[in-house]
């Protein structure tokens, strides 16, 4: 797989590539999202995802951001995974403000645990979603008081998985439980927020995050 990564930290950008390379990518590192955004412009043969922080020179404020937003839209199927060092709601909420297949937000911290990196890492570049789950508790605790009161312990942790992106499969095992046990609480928990269902994995990630960034 053909991956890009962008970011200014030397020690990260190196030990992302080493680790890449060594499960047999091929990795091209840049330092700043100028460079993204050059490399990757309207003609550019496009990699299999891109890797980018938000946080980049010169400001070292939404630069890594931004240039992912661009880039999707040129490109609108380019998988993007962004790594963040914070929880940031905003940034999280605008880059899934639109289409959610390929797109990824991960905690720094996340890339410590190897298999859950290259585990997310597969799962965006094969048009899958990706949010941190810090991040997904965080809008839950901000949202808690505006109908997210009326679920119950057991339908939030499935509303976070979701959330997350995964399958009601994927929340089954997660939870140990059945997967009819699971699609009742999917039906319980659209029907209480007010959100249609829909068997489309990516539709129902970008309903719950439309909602929890209107409150």
């Amino acid at each position: 797989m053909r991956i890009v990564i962008a970011e200014d930290s030397v020690l990260l950008r190196d030990g992302l590539t080493r680790l890449l390379t060594a499960e047999g990518h091929e990795v091209t590192g840049l330092a700043t999202a100028d460079e993204l955004v050059a490399a990757l412009g309207p003609e550019a043969e496009l990699p299999e995802i891109v890797v980018t922080d938000v946080r980049m020179p010169p400001t070292h404020t939404d630069e890594g951001l931004r240039a992912a937003l661009h880039l999707r839209s040129l490109h609108p199927e380019l998988p993007i995974l962004v790594l963040s060092q914070y929880v940031e709601q905003r940034y999280a909420r605008e880059l899934f403000a639109g289409r959610v297949r390929g797109l990824g937000y991960l905690l720094k911290d996340r890339v410590a645990d190897v298999e859950d990196f290259l585990e997310a890492l597969g799962r965006v570049a094969g048009g899958g979603t990706v949010i941190d789950p810090e991040v997904v508790a965080q809008l839950l605790v901000r949202s808690e008081r505006s109908g997210l009161d009326s679920l119950s312990p057991r339908e939030r942790e499935v509303l976070a998985l979701m959330a997350e992106g995964r399958s009601n499969s994927a929340i089954a095992e997660r939870l140990f439980v059945s997967l009819a046990a699971v699609e009742k609480h999917v039906t319980s928990i659209l029907t209480k927020l007010d959100l249609p269902p829909d068997d489309d994995q990516h539709r129902r990630v970008l309903a719950v995050l439309r909602w929890l960034g209107h409150q």
